[in-house]
């Protein structure tokens, strides 16, 4: 897999007091082509994964997913039902919307992702979206 790590804060100048970590990852060429020995198609694209799907790792929770760029980050993290950080949702909105121009989109992307405090407001703790048994989001 090729992975990038960046971190996204809406400390700096942004009048926050929060840090992400995330690692982001894509699978390469010759994982694309890894043949099942079970059911003979390819074990990536045979399952429905595309080339617009990315794994985005939360650093600070150890909880991800693979999700499908462009989409609603929302519903996408509401389906996925992780334990993420206060700056994962801003982070995975800013993600959706990065272009993905060339083969090395990732390696592209810049280091640290600065927002506002109206762009990502500030939280004590990290959640878990929908993960309580009403629906609601979790704090942790």
């Amino acid at each position: 897999m090729k992975t990038r790590i960046i971190e996204a804060t809406n400390a700096e100048g942004g009048g926050g007091i929060n840090w992400g970590k995330f690692m982001v990852a894509q699978y390469e060429r010759h994982e694309w082509q890894w043949p099942s020995r079970i059911d003979h198609t390819s074990v990536i694209a045979g399952r429905g994964w595309t080339e617009r799907h990315v794994w985005v790792l939360d650093l600070q929770t150890g909880e991800g997913a693979c999700f499908l760029l462009g989409g609603s980050a929302e519903n996408d993290l509401e389906k996925h039902k992780i334990w993420v950080c206060p700056m994962f949702l801003p982070f995975l909105r800013w993600l959706y919307k990065q272009p993905r121009q060339c083969l090395d989109w990732l390696a592209m992307l810049p280091a640290v992702v600065r927002f506002t405090e109206d762009e990502a407001p500030s939280a004590l703790a990290g959640y878990r979206r929908g993960g309580g048994d009403d629906g609601t989001e979790q704090a942790r």
